[in-house]
């Protein structure tokens, strides 16, 4: 090997002993139940010794790959997305995958297709929250993509993947039932998408509501402003609800300053509760008894999935769980 000349697989093979086909095994960690032990060990002594490095480029263009994902997120302004973000580009970092952070300008909804050829830049997407008919366009063409919080199987998606909402309402409803509270109002998201929508639904059953009835209900934009304004119109009811179930922890700051705002007490005159568990439930005084999703591991799974695809096997779906977190702004209702 010529000292300018920089070592290839073929020079890692003769120095450990193996075929160049059970080095590009190793390398890319497909060697279980093909290779042994000690001859993976020797790959790496050989690769370490040498000091190669695989040639991206080159494995690329024979793979079809850019070996870069878009990572489509409604704002980065909610704490949760930047975590599910984290989560999906640690994934990614971790299989040498590049990752392209898309922000929607359009904040939760509908969004255009970032890129003039997805197919040609990417090689698949991971999208959260979005309408599916938005990513038509990025689906064409065999491009991979995988929905994470979205509504199951109405998305031309590989896979989908969702925090348990439905358990986490039935949470909040098992929770505010068992403190006696009776008349619960619904301090909604005005966001037409399947993950509110299960909320309103999960909530009215628990509640025992007739099917297709829903309990007084606010609607806000997402934001303490709007929950505030929602708070306020749900507390102005005779007789007053005694709970206040938010979509979402900012409606749920708002709730809690709406209350305050009206000589109210929280929790020992009304008790809120939130959605997200973003890092505002603990920065407000009562902290916000709230529904933890696990936005980190939801990015993560959700690049997992597409990691799957890519790496010729079959999307799953995945529903991970979620926890009720009992803090301060619950207790029994005041006496009537």
């Amino acid at each position: 090997m010529s000292a300018t000349r920089p070592p290839t697989s073929r020079d890692v093979a003769e120095r450990a002993g193996v075929s160049q086909a059970t080095v590009s095994l190793v390398l890319r960690d497909r060697w279980r139940g093909r290779v042994s032990p000690a001859r993976v060990e020797a790959v790496r002594v050989a690769v370490r010794e040498l000091g190669y490095r695989p040639n991206q480029a080159a494995r690329n263009l024979r793979l079809g790959r850019v070996r870069t994902a878009l990572v489509v997120v409604p704002a980065l302004s909610n704490d949760f997305f930047a975590r599910m973000h984290t989560g999906a580009a640690r994934v990614a970092g971790e299989r040498d995958l590049r990752v392209v952070l898309y922000p929607s300008p359009e904040g939760v909804g509908p969004t255009p297709d970032p890129f003039a050829s997805a197919s040609a830049t990417l090689d698949g997407v991971v999208a959260s929250s979005m309408a599916a008919e938005a990513l038509t366009a990025l689906s064409g063409g065999g491009l991979p993509l995988v929905m994470v919080d979205s509504e199951p199987g109405r998305a031309p998606a590989a896979a989908t993947v969702n925090p348990d909402i439905e358990a986490g309402m039935r949470l909040v409803v098992e929770h505010l039932w068992g403190l006696g509270h009776r008349r619960v109002a619904h301090i909604a998201a005005d966001v037409d998408s399947w993950t509110f929508a299960a909320r309103a639904r999960v909530l009215a059953a628990g509640l025992g509501l007739a099917p297709g009835s829903a309990p007084p209900t606010e609607r806000a934009p997402l934001s303490v402003r709007g929950g505030l304004a929602a708070a306020e119109r749900a507390l102005a009811a005779r007789p007053r609800p005694t709970a206040l179930v938010c979509d979402d922890d900012l409606l749920a700051a708002g709730a809690c300053k709406a209350a305050r705002r009206l000589g109210l007490r929280v929790p020992e005159d009304v008790s809120v509760t939130g959605f997200d568990d973003l890092a505002l439930a603990t920065a407000v005084e009562p902290e916000l008894t709230t529904v933890n999703l696990p936005a980190e591991e939801l990015g993560a799974a959700g690049m997992r999935a597409l990691l799957a695809v890519l790496d010729g096997g079959t999307g799953r779906d995945a529903v991970l769980p979620v926890r009720l977190m009992r803090r301060g702004t619950t207790a029994a209702p005041p006496p009537d």
